[in-house]
């Protein structure tokens, strides 16, 4: 197993909740952590540096005592002009992991291992993979089809045998995982931990609108929608989101700006249009963050039970 010591042994169950953008919020990271898994959230659902600052004195303090670490997601795109400010930040109150995505992770690699953090690093190719790797990072999250929001197109089979050929280090799975037992058939397959996201955001811990949890409920796989026509690379989103936006799903307009719209009819990205990944389908209720871990362990344990 490539998961370093200071995680497995912290750890109720191999799975970090992936950071939502704009629905991560510090109230459900404490949650996730408190129930044993790595909770995240990106650094820009902060809407300054200095709310940033507050957070992370927040999080930190309340994580004392919690064993189960948090991580931060810093996007290293150029369009991220926060990035300096953010990392210095991430630095000060020595994140213990931070998870870098959409652009190259050299900077915040050698900034993290400064102070003995760790550093994953979204891929959605094998040839992201390859040059995450030569940047030093600590883990790759395999972002493959059916991850909600922006996501890859490989199918976790393939991806995470390629990327088990070149690399030893912590590998996370990302696309689909809704239930315990998907979680450890990620772990047979190779990966040391599951990459929840969709499935956090039908939680009461999460502060979405309620209306974004009724559409989680009642979609299924059919219902969702991959396009690069909002933001500029390609992602999944509900069905229902896009046609209340004035939208035909199956006939969206091309691309035609670098970046994407953001949004159509004064519906904005993310806000109004929202972001879901193929397991929606097995989202029945909306529970604590504590139930729902408590649930996957369950069905985690009985799966594992009926493997010869």
């Amino acid at each position: 197993m490539a998961l370093p010591e200071r995680l497995s042994t912290r750890l109720r169950l191999p799975m970090l909740g992936a950071p939502l953008f704009l629905a991560s919020t510090p109230a459900l990271v404490a949650a996730q952590c408190r129930a044993g898994i790595i909770g995240a959230m990106p650094a820009l659902n902060a809407r300054s540096p200095q709310q940033l600052d507050d957070w992370l004195t927040q999080l930190t303090e309340q994580m004392a005592t919690v064993p189960a670490p948090f991580a931060i997601n810093q996007i290293v795109r150029r369009s991220n002009t926060r990035q300096d400010q953010d990392l210095a930040l991430l630095v000060k109150h020595k994140v213990p992991i931070v998870i870098t995505s959409v652009g190259a992770p050299g900077e915040v690699v050698d900034a993290v291992h400064g102070y003995g953090g760790l550093v994953f690093h979204d891929v959605v190719s094998v040839r992201h993979a390859y040059k995450a790797t030569e940047a030093g990072v600590d883990g790759l999250v395999a972002v493959c089809a059916g991850a909600g929001g922006h996501g890859g197109s490989l199918n976790p089979l393939a991806f995470v045998n390629e990327i088990r050929r070149f690399f030893n280090g912590t590998l996370l799975l990302a696309g689909g995982i809704s239930s315990g037992k998907d979680l450890l058939a990620a772990r047979i397959m190779g990966a040391d931990l599951g990459y929840v996201g969709t499935r956090f955001l039908a939680t009461q811990e999460c502060e979405v609108d309620p209306g974004y949890k009724q559409m989680l409920l009642a979609a299924d796989a059919d219902q969702i929608v991959n396009t690069s026509l909002f933001s500029g690379l390609r992602a999944n989103y509900l069905r229902r989101s896009i046609e209340r936006s004035g939208l035909d799903p199956d006939n969206l307009p091309p691309v035609t700006e670098q970046g994407g719209t953001g949004g159509h009819n004064g519906h904005k990205l993310w806000k109004d249009i929202w972001a879901a990944g193929h397991g929606v389908g097995s989202i029945d209720d909306v529970p604590s963050v504590a139930e729902l871990i408590q649930r996957f362990e369950r069905e985690y344990q009985q799966a594992a039970a009926v493997i010869p």
